[in-house]
């Protein structure tokens, strides 16, 4: 392993990246950063996005205080733009996101917990 990598950086190069770059997105962005991950979220709709790209949007966005009322907003503003078609295909892949956020989270409690006892 590289010296200047830490153990996690080593183990998650692809969501490293992929932090790194919203990091620097937020840093130069004149928006603030609710309204960021919201113009975020129309792109994502935009280009088709898979449901991982969702979960990792919505996440930060969900920590920033973004609430599903504004989510829904950013659907409805984008539809006359981007066509019934993409805004039902994006609905759908936004609840497999939080469904396989939802996945992981119990995966996460389950391993704690055999960790726990074991």
């Amino acid at each position: 392993m590289p010296e200047d990598l830490t153990e996690s950086e080593a183990e998650t190069p692809v969501l490293d990246v992929l932090a790194a770059m919203t990091a620097a997105s937020l840093e130069g962005s004149t928006l603030d950063p609710q309204t960021l991950l919201l113009v975020r979220l129309g792109a994502l709709v935009a280009v088709d996005a898979p449901p991982p790209s969702y979960l990792l949007n919505l996440k930060v966005a969900g920590e920033l205080g973004v609430t599903t009322e504004q989510v829904e907003g950013v659907l409805a503003a984008v539809a006359p733009v981007v066509g019934t078609p993409r805004i039902v295909a994006a609905a759908g892949k936004i609840a497999r996101a939080v469904g396989l956020a939802v996945a992981v989270a119990v995966a996460e409690d389950e391993a704690a917990g055999a960790a726990a006892a074991g």
